[in-house]
This record gives structure tokens, sequence and C-alpha cells, in this order.
């Protein structure tokens, strides 16, 4: 069997791959890694509202409890809010059952240690193991954990465990760390019928902004259907009709956003982040003038900030991997291309409410328009292909991909990049190929996905 955890999580087709016995090994084998030392664990689960998410939390749920913790249910909120709470209840563990921008028969189990971080490779690398082993401790009688609801429900629960104002209390986390009254702002929201349809234009309208909230009526079945941020035809549309200023596209359990300005223009996570870094150097907030992106961040990125006097450091590809280094050098912003913007001050993850709350609070500041502010970006031309294959790891590794890879970089030099890898979700091998001519970004990106094809 390969590795369980990917990039974020255990992630897999629900029922299938992703059974309910998985769903409860995992979270049993991780309640006994994340707790040990502690008389009486606590884990907060949460959920998007996918239609499978309702058969794994319960047997998420009952792993917990086999492995005496207990268990604090606030039901569907985006992963950044489970993150928060995890920390905020002073949990061993939160698990948050999503599968992001998936489509809706996938699911997935993420999993954050005390205070809401994201686990690293060693931690999981335990987790797996248990999981083989198939020996977490079962506890009987009084120490089997217990799901906890209202206040004083169970065994002299206090108030610390009501779930009364839950929801209230991650807007208002929100609208503490925008900093800024947001009146005066139009913005379209596409809540990709996801995880924030109720918090995101919440935290929006709060914060002093209008907001039109689109597809933010989940049935369990249309999450990410045709909308979100990975597909940004109807935010563009949207905020052109209703005359927005900008409209922001988060994905199904919201950690992460991308942007459109007020003539539907995608705005990205590389322009976005350099908007938040330059409100924070402006305002001697970003720590060592450095911000921190993934492999994945296109090289007009970079020229952007060496030009504005910010350091740029990177990371592999994954939003925990972005914190890791945040949290190994002091260092407080980063995030992906694909939209998660990690602020350690205010979340332990990507948080695509709160990036939608920042850049508005730019352009309130600077009155000046997103467009604007993005134009700071110049996107040096990149392609990036998809290709589906049996084994990725194989595929990626294959010497005759590797000479062509070799191939293709001697011949750009210094005036653009290639980049291949595994998808760490899915059976997909990503080329990316960004060079300073289009047409020869293209056809080196599809001779090579071609090869990666044909291995």
């Amino acid at each position: 069997m390969g590795r369980l955890f990917g990039t974020d999580g255990v992630r897999g087709l629900a029922n299938e791959s992703l059974s309910p016995e998985l769903a409860l090994a995992v979270s049993a084998a991780a309640a006994q890694v994340l707790s040990r030392g502690k008389k009486r664990a606590l884990a907060v689960v949460g959920r998007d509202p996918r239609a499978s998410g309702e058969m794994l939390e319960a047997a998420v749920t009952a792993g917990l409890t086999a492995a005496g913790v207990d268990v604090l249910s606030v039901g569907v909120l985006p992963t950044p809010a489970v993150a928060y709470l995890t920390g905020v209840y002073d949990a061993c563990l939160g698990v948050m059952i999503s599968a992001s921008h998936n489509p809706m028969p996938d699911n997935g189990i993420k999993i954050f240690a005390a205070g809401g971080h994201k686990l690293d490779d060693a931690v999981e690398d335990r987790i797996e193991a248990l999981i083989a082993e198939g020996g977490y401790r079962r506890p009987t009688g009084g120490a089997i954990g217990r799901v906890l609801g209202k206040p004083g429900q169970l065994f002299g629960a206090t108030d610390q465990y009501s779930l009364e104002g839950t929801h209230e209390r991650y807007v208002e986390h929100l609208v503490e760390a925008t900093g800024r009254d947001l009146s005066g702002l139009a913005v379209v929201v596409d809540c990709a019928h996801g995880a924030a349809s109720e918090v995101g234009p919440a935290a929006l309208r709060e914060a002093g902004a209008t907001v039109i909230a689109i597809n933010a009526d989940p049935d369990g079945l249309n999450i990410n259907d045709g909308c979100g941020s990975t597909h940004l035809e109807q935010i563009q549309r949207a905020v052109r009709e209703h005359g927005g200023d900008l409209g922001l596209a988060l994905d199904g359990d919201a950690d992460r956003c991308l942007a459109v300005d007020a003539e539907g223009n995608v705005v990205d996570g590389d322009a976005i982040m350099a908007v938040i870094a330059l409100a924070m150097r402006d305002a001697g907030e970003l720590a060592e003038n450095t911000l921190v992106a993934t492999v994945m961040s296109n090289l007009g990125l970079h020229i952007a900030m060496r030009d504005a006097g910010i350091a740029m450091r990177t990371t592999a590809v994954g939003d925990r991997y972005v914190l890791e280094e945040l949290r190994r050098s002091g260092l407080n912003l980063g995030g992906e291309q694909s939209g998660h913007v990690v602020l350690p001050q205010f979340g332990t993850t990507g948080d695509g409410v709160l990036t939608g709350l920042k850049l508005m609070a730019r352009m309130a500041e600077t009155g000046r328009t997103l467009a604007d502010l993005a134009a700071v970006v110049q996107t040096v031309p990149q392609v990036l292909i998809n290709v589906h294959v049996s084994d990725k790891a194989a595929v990626a590794a294959a010497p005759e991909v590797l000479d062509a890879v070799a191939e293709g970089e001697r011949l750009l030099g210094d005036t653009g990049r290639i980049l291949l890898r595994p998808s760490g979700t899915e059976q997909l091998v990503r080329v990316m190929v960004e060079a300073a001519d289009s047409v020869q970004a293209q056809r080196l990106a599809e001779d090579l996905a071609k090869l990666v094809s044909a291995v």
C-alpha cells in the first residue's frame, strides 16, 4: 500500500477508497498518537456540506470515542474555522471532513494537532504505522470518549464546550483580523455551495461590505458543481452584472480564495499575496520583509517582490509546507498560487474568507481598485497541463521523462522554468512550463504532457 496521507490529509472516493472503516481507523490512530499524556482528551470535528460527510463524521466520531477521546462536533464550518476552534477549545486534535475543491463524490479527512496546526510527515507516518498494526488502545467503561454539546450535558461539562455561538465566534475572529471598516465596497462572493455558505457572507457583511452571495445554498450534492474557485466563469459574470468592486471565489472548505476585479479579470493567489505583502510592508508588519511561496508561484511574483525589496522563500507544493517554513523561520505571510494564503498571526491554515477580507482592507486603505493593486505582478506566460496516469510516482521518476525535462530546461536557460510533479491528491502528473514566449511555453508543455501520457 502506498502512503495514505497526501499533501492535505487522506482523500478519496467516499464509500470506496475512503470508506467508513478507514475513517474510523484513521481517527482512532490519530487520537492515540495526538492525545498521549492527556488523561481526558478532546477533539473538535467539523465538515463541509457534502452528503458523504454525514456518514464519515459518524465513523470519525466512533473512532475518536473508541480511542477514549471526547468529541465536540461543530457541524458545517470551513477548514480554517475547525483549526481555529481546535486552538480555542484547547483540544488535542481537530478533524475536518472535506475534499476541498474536489467533486462531490470525493471526500477527505484533514487532521490538526493541538493549537490547530497541520501534521508534519513524521506524525503522519506514526499514524499510518498504527493503522497498519491495527493496535490502537480500546478503553472501556467510563474511559470511553463521549460526544459533547450543550453546557453541562455530560460529566459536568462547562460552558467551554458549548456550541452556542460557535459560528459567531469565528465570524468575530475574522472581522477583528480585518482591521478596517469595509463600508463602501461591494463584493460578490461565490461560496461554491460549500462550508462557508453562511459564515463567509456573514463575516463580509459584519466588516461593513455590501455583499452579494452566489452558490450559497448547499444541498449535500452541489458542492463545487461548476462554481467556486475552480470554476470562475460565474463569479466573473456576476461581478459585472451586479457592478461589484470585486468578486471572491471560495472552494468547498473555504481554505482558499481567488478573486476577480470589477471587470471580471482573474486575480490569482500570486497577485493576492503581492497585494497583502505590500500592505504589510508599508505598515511595517512583514516579518523580515519576506514572503513564502511554493515552487508553483509564477516568476512574475518573484520579479515583483524583488523590485519591491521583498525577499522570497520557496517550498514544496502544499500549504502545510508553507506553514512549516513560516513557523520554522518566524515569518508571517505565505501562500500558494491556487489561493491558499496563510497569515500565522490570525490562523494556522489558509483561510479564504480572511484572505478576501485582507484584500478588501487594502482596497479600503488605499482607495485603489483591485485591478490597479494587482497590476504589480506581471505574469510570465505559464502553461499547466494535468495528465491522468495510472502510477503518478513511477511516471514522474521515469528516466525518459527526466531527460526530457532536463533538455527543456537547457533550451529555456534563465528565461523560464519547468516543473513536473505528481499530484498530492489525485492520480495526476502536473506539467508546468514558464517561458518569456507563450508559444514556446505551450509547445514544451504539450510535448512533455504527451511523453508523460505515453510512459
